[in-house]
């Protein structure tokens, strides 16, 4: 949209910037979107694709744990899939042809992905708490048919409550856009929606994590009789967890819930003074939100012992192609001597 609240009423004096109130969103969203959404279309297809490919290779030797890697990877999938009609949108002016269904199927989409992502990743940190803290009282009881039990489980619940969002008015009739929340007279509804939506989605199992991996960095620190490579490998995960919590699902929650706020008080003839950093946020932050598909397969890195396997082996495989694997098993040296001739 276009706004120039400057010229939709009276605003209170301390509250009014006439700089802040009147700018071109399209601007922000026209550019910022779709160079965002091709840069995730190509890493998150080409990485789950191949995490997923590997995965289902080794399928007779998953664990408990890959079993939420697995759902993790299809929930990226099952999103991916509509972010090319979303390019396709937002390369053209925000102008949505693929009718009203279609569009709410597509921020459907969006919202189980976001939310399983967030719900799995929950249960690798709980099953990492259980098996490091608690693994004499879990020995025998985490088994592979509770993890797909509880896999079910999560796309239920995420469905459940991810299925109030199709009800909320998506189109105009006589513009044809796709909205990411929901019509400006629905904003107050959709507001108390969101902050229901992340207290249950996000706040809960940030929480939830944050415990269970602060509990863990206590025990490996006081145990040495913890191998050092679960050490690694739990300092690892717990890296990439707070990578995509910091970058991808914090500043979603915080900017969309602050710009349906502003676009509350903008209904009341009121501009704050952050209306235009909060909106220029959320763009940002929802370009982030969906890099959270191509991150993800770095959890398939760090889970899957056997893919790493398959990545050391690479520079072999290579060597097998270009048949210079004499070339490859001999010392620098060698290979400086042949380089110089």
């Amino acid at each position: 949209y276009f706004y120039d609240r400057s010229s939709t009423g009276s605003f209170p004096a301390e509250k009014m910037n006439l700089t802040n109130c009147s700018y071109n969103k399209r601007n922000i969203e026209n550019k910022l979107l779709p160079a965002l959404y091709t840069v995730t279309f190509i890493m998150g297809f080409v990485g789950n694709a191949w995490g997923l490919k590997l995965l289902l290779q080794k399928w007779q030797k998953l664990g408990n744990i890959n079993v939420f890697v697995l759902n993790l990877g299809l929930a990226n999938v099952l999103y991916l899939f509509t972010v090319p009609f979303l390019m396709v949108y937002y390369f053209s002016g925000r102008k949505w042809i693929f009718g009203d269904v279609f569009c709410k199927m597509t921020r459907f989409c969006f919202n189980v992905n976001l939310y399983c992502s967030i719900g799995f990743l929950t249960c690798i940190s709980v099953y990492r708490y259980l098996a490091i803290v608690h693994p004499l009282r879990m020995m025998g009881r985490l088994t592979v048919t509770h993890s797909v039990l509880i896999s079910v489980l999560v796309w239920l619940l995420v469905s459940v409550q991810s299925m109030p969002d199709i009800f909320f008015p998506k189109r105009f009739k006589d513009k044809a856009q796709c909205f990411h929340s929901t019509s400006l007279e629905k904003t107050e509804d959709y507001l108390t929606y969101s902050l229901v939506w992340t207290t249950t989605g996000f706040c809960i199992p940030l929480l939830v994590t944050l415990g269970c991996y602060g509990h863990v960095t206590f025990v490996l620190c006081r145990r040495n009789t913890i191998e050092k490579t679960l050490r690694q490998k739990c300092v690892k995960f717990l890296f990439i967890l707070i990578l995509l919590f910091s970058v991808c699902y914090i500043p979603y929650h915080v900017f969309r819930n602050l710009s349906l706020f502003s676009r509350i008080q903008s209904k009341q003839n009121i501009c704050v003074w952050w209306d235009k950093h909060v909106f220029t946020g959320h763009q940002i932050s929802r370009g982030l939100v969906c890099l959270n598909s191509a991150l993800n397969p770095l959890v398939y890195l760090q889970m899957s012992e056997h893919i790493l396997t398959h990545i050391r082996q690479l520079p072999q495989q290579v060597c097998k192609i270009f048949h210079y694997m004499s070339v490859c098993s001999r010392n620098s040296v060698a290979v400086s001597q042949i380089e110089d001739i």
